[in-house]
Order: structure tokens, then sequence, then C-alpha cells
């Protein structure tokens, strides 16, 4: 229900129409007392997040608003509150500007040419770089095709940012951040878990972009089906970017859909934020052309490498105490003993008695369990050397590309071999090629089974990892390949024992911690899980100004959740018995004996 009619009044303007209703606001067109024409919207401040007002009462929008003046970004004129129905309502007017939504103009143009899709980026860009720039910077949270405004009231176009709904200060918390309403599309990933930042918005510049070029947002999926469930939506859109991104350039109306352009696109939307873009006057000069952008994908193996090696060459050895450092789970390390690492380190004896030794293994089980730190101890305990990768790493948006980096990569690890590879979920790498799978995906696979058969005699070892391993391609499960599976559960007793005495060791705790009950208590807890609890039981004593004591250790506990539920643990569990059962079905397949190299490099 509209809540101001025609013709009626706020402070000195004339209700003409109503324009568009939203969750929280109304819009209108009016006209003022000096017969010039204005938006105005209209807040019910009774229904909207306590986030969006200041400590002092005043509606955030209105005050980023009266700040931001920049011709490309909407022009603040006026703002107040009334009374209606015995209701407060804040009133926010604007200047009226002559034309359309970016989101109109697409619908009608369906394909924008890439021309005017640079041009209308940099406007925006050089809004956003106004606002992040301020002595207070401003996050805006919400660029999309429908919150930007074509002023067509002069010769050439000028874009306008007109909605700050959802804008915030960068300085102010996001903790308690209401995103409901916002398009997952737009949002980068570290906006999924309330990080915002400018750089978040730079990565909706890149969606903005991509929807307006290609008629779609990057990543697409239908998603109709789970409007009831925010969280449902944003899995769905994470799980999509792990594939990659399509530029289908014959489809662009013009020439100047050229290689800086589409380097552009990949660096604005890449996953990594050290690799996006770190400002908008950066993005901004290489749409100018002012500098030339390094396609991503040749840079991605060498940057993930870097994240787990500091800096050190592709392969790198790892030192520290490799099993010793891993408290419990003494059966899966005993497992390992003696089907892997006593078959890498004495090879010889395992060929007398013909028996053969693994090219791989699988780690799986559910997520936050331990599967890359796990990953890393195996490779301490055997001394090879080690290297990281995650499929984004590897994949690429061009045919035949990710099939040469994947080449690329067990060259490297022969060059330094004995290597271990650890392929992080390795199930968005490898998928199973009987559903519908892109042909490039499918490539890869291909290029995936040729590389790893014989690795052993090249002196490499595959690790790979997966919280979905029956989605992996199952060639690659297949005896001579990642043969043993390794089921990497919820902590143990010991595990979660030793968790709690880690955690809590730097901290002013009481005497008589009990880790033995501690333990028992947290069965099915992962070890983020066991950090929050001490987390919080450290703030809570810090407010009480006192020790922690098992008292509010308990209490923490008696109020906290395992991430992973009772219904994943049984869904794992029944997968653990086919992979159990596949184990012992690869042990009785004769294949050619593979055996590592004895001399190291």
């Amino acid at each position: 229900m509209q809540a101001l009619q025609k013709n009626s009044k706020v402070k000195d303007y004339t209700i003409l129409f109503s324009i568009k209703k939203g969750l929280y606001t109304q819009t209108y067109r009016i006209r003022g007392s000096d017969n010039n024409l204005y938006f105005l919207k209209l807040f019910n401040c009774s229904q909207l997040h306590r986030t969006s007002f200041d400590n002092a009462g005043n509606l955030l929008e209105i005050s980023f608003l009266k700040r931001s003046k920049h011709p490309n970004i909407v022009k603040y004129c006026d703002s107040g509150e009334i009374i209606i129905e015995q209701q407060k309502f804040a009133y926010l007017v604007l200047e009226f500007i002559t034309g359309e939504t970016l989101s109109e103009y697409l619908s009608r143009e369906n394909i924008i040419n890439a021309y005017n899709v640079r041009e209308y980026a940099k406007c925006i860009l050089n809004g956003l770089k106004f606002i992040h720039t301020l002595s207070d910077p401003i996050i805006h949270n919400e660029i999309t095709i429908q919150n930007i405004m074509l002023d067509l009231s002069n010769e050439e176009p000028i874009p306008k940012i007109i909605d700050f709904g959802y804008a915030r200060s960068f300085n102010q918390t996001s903790k308690c951040y209401n995103r409901e309403g916002l398009n997952p599309y737009y949002l980068a990933n570290e906006c999924f878990n309330n990080i915002y930042s400018p750089q978040s918005d730079i990565f909706s510049v890149g969606v903005l972009m991509y929807h307006l070029l290609f008629g779609l947002p990057p990543w697409f999926q239908e998603i109709s089906n789970y409007k009831a469930d925010r969280n449902n939506i944003e899995e769905v859109v994470i799980e999509a970017r792990k594939k990659p991104l399509s530029f289908r350039s014959d489809s662009i109306p013009n020439l100047d859909f050229d290689d800086n352009l589409v380097n552009t696109l990949k660096k604005a939307l890449h996953y990594d934020t050290e690799i996006r873009f770190r400002s908008a006057n950066e993005m901004l000069l290489a749409l100018n052309n002012e500098i030339e952008i390094e396609d991503v994908d040749k840079i991605s193996i060498k940057k993930s490498v870097n994240e787990e090696t500091a800096n050190k060459p592709f392969s790198t050895k790892l030192k520290g105490k490799g099993f010793g450092s891993i408290a419990g789970m003494q059966t899966l390390k005993d497992q390992l003993q003696l089907s892997v690492i006593d078959a890498i380190r004495n090879p010889e004896k395992y060929k007398i008695y013909g028996v053969p030794l693994p090219n791989g293994i699988l780690l799986y089980g559910p997520p936050r369990c331990g599967k890359t730190f796990f990953a890393k101890k195996f490779a301490e305990e055997v001394g090879f050397n080690y290297i990281y990768i995650k499929p984004s790493s590897l994949q690429s948006k061009y045919v035949n590309a990710t099939q040469e980096n994947i080449a690329k990569m067990f060259e490297e690890a022969e060059k330094n071999a004995p290597t271990i590879i650890f392929i992080d979920e390795l199930d968005a790498l490898v998928p199973n090629r009987e559903g519908d799978l892109h042909q490039m995906h499918a490539n890869a696979v291909n290029e995936m089974l040729a590389q790893m058969d014989r690795t052993g005699e090249k002196g490499i070892f595959i690790v790979g990892a997966s919280n979905r391993p029956e989605k992996i391609d199952p060639a690659i499960l297949g005896a001579g390949r990642l043969e043993k599976k390794f089921f990497i559960g919820t902590p143990d007793y010991e595990a979660r024992k030793a968790m709690f005495e880690m955690y809590l060791k730097p901290r002013p705790i009481d005497f008589g911690i009990n880790y033995e009950l501690l333990s028992n208590l947290t069965e099915n807890f992962v070890s983020g899980d066991i950090e929050l609890i001490v987390n919080d039981a450290s703030l809570i004593a810090l407010k009480e100004d006192t020790k922690i004591t098992m008292k509010i250790l308990e209490q923490v506990i008696k109020s906290s959740k395992p991430t992973v539920s009772l219904s994943e643990i049984e869904k794992y569990n029944k997968l653990k018995m086919k992979m159990d059962s596949d184990n012992v079905s690869n042990s009785n397949t004769k294949r050619t004996p593979i055996g590592f190299k004895t001399n190291n490099k």
C-alpha cells in the first residue's frame, strides 16, 4: 500500500505518482515549489534493519548522500522526517534524472557494445573512487544494473549511482550486516562472510560489465527454487564460481572486445582478493589502456603455490614434525604408514615382494576437518618436495589452456622429483564425465588421466582432497591412480583434547581445566568450532575480569553446535563404507608395479 497519495504534500513538495515500492522504501516522482521535478524516497523507519542507522539514530543512506557530491552519483537535495498514520518515516529528496536504469536499457538492447560498457564502467568507477577515498570511506555494496541510471539529458549518456540503501562506512562493523535483498551474483565471495571493502565494490563492477556484454551475470545459475533459503542460494553461487568463466567474444557486436578488456574482466572477477584490482583507480587505468593487464590464468599457479610456500620455488620441501604434530588420528596414520609411506621410503623391498606402489591417494570427508593440514604433515613425514594446487590455479576459460597448465604442473613436479602434488577440491578439477559436462572439463579430466599414468616412475606422488568424492570421475579413483582412499572425519577424542590444550595454553586459565571432559563434551566438533568455543570463553572471562574457568567453557559448549550436522556425518559414514569397499576391490586388481626413483634429486 502506498503511504503517499497523488497530490499530497511532503514539506514543499507535491506527490505526482509512485515509481516503485521496495521492502522498506517507496519511491515517488514529485514536484518542488520551484516547479522542478525531483525523486522522493520514503523510508519506514520501524521496518529498517538497525544497521541502517548510525549511533545517533541518523539514517546512513541520507548521511552518505550528503557527503557524496560527484557527477556520477545522484545528487542529494533535501531530507527530513514525517509522521504518517502514527508511524515515523524519513524522506530523501534527490535530483530528477531524465533517463533509465541500465537494467531497462539492457532489456531493450539485449546486448550492449563493448565500447559503451567500457565507458559506463569508467563513470561508475569514478563515482566509487570518490566515495572510497573520503576521509571516512563509504562502501556501496550494491552496484548492479538496477542501481545505475543513465542520465539522457545531455548529448552523451552519463551513468549515475542512484541507491545507497546497503552502503556502509568502511570503518563500520559488518558483523550484523543485513544482506537480505542483495543480488548474490553481484557479491564477491568474501561478502558471503560479511567482509565488505572497496575491492568487493570493484568485483560488482566486473559483474555489471559482464552482465551488459553477455546478457546474464557471470556463472549464472537458475536459483528460483532456492528463494526460501538465502544460505542455499549463496552456496549455489559459490559452487558455480568454481567452474571456468565463459567469454563468448563472437557474440560481441564490435571489435572493441580486445584481450586487455578480457584480462581486465578476469582480474576484476577473480576469486582471490590479492589478484583482483586493489582500487577503483587501478581498474580505471586498465580500462583506459594505460596499464597492460596480464592474463590471470598464467599467474594463478604461481600465486597459489606462493600462498603455501612464502615466495619459495614452485616446488618446496616442507620442514616440520610431520605426523608428530597431529594429535590423535592414529588409525589413519598407521594405515598411511603401512600402505603408502613405507612403500615410498623402501620401494625396492616392496618390489621384491611384488607389492605395487600406489600412484596417489584421496583424502575425503566433511569440510573443515583438516584434509589440507593432514596433507602438509604427510609431505613433512615423507620428506618430499611439495606442490599445493587449487583447481582455479589450473582452470582456464580458453580451449586447451587447462590441459597445458596441468601438463606444466606435472613437468615441474618431475623436474623437482621426488614430489608430492596436493590438489585441493579435486572434484572441481576432474568432475564425472558421465554427467552434463562441458567439453573443456572433459578434456581436463582426460589430460589428468594421461599425466597420472605411471607417475611413480617419474618420482611423483599425488594427494587429492575432496568434500564430495562421489563427484570425481571414477577413472581418477581407479587402480593405478588414486586407488587408496582415506577418510578424514571430525577430530577424534585425542585430537579434540589436544586442540583445547593448544588453544587455551597462551591464555589466562584457571586451575583444574579438565581437558578429558572438554573433549567428551565436543564430539563431532571440528577444529574451527573448538577455536570459536575458546575465543567466546575468553571474551566472557575478559568481560568478567577473571580467568577462563571450566564453568565458562562448559557454558559456551552448551550453547554451541557443531558445524558438521549429524545428517552430514551419517551421509559421510555411508560414503566411507562405499569407499572402503572400493579400496578392497582396487587392492585385488592386478596392475603393473610402479616404483619411486631411488636417486633423490
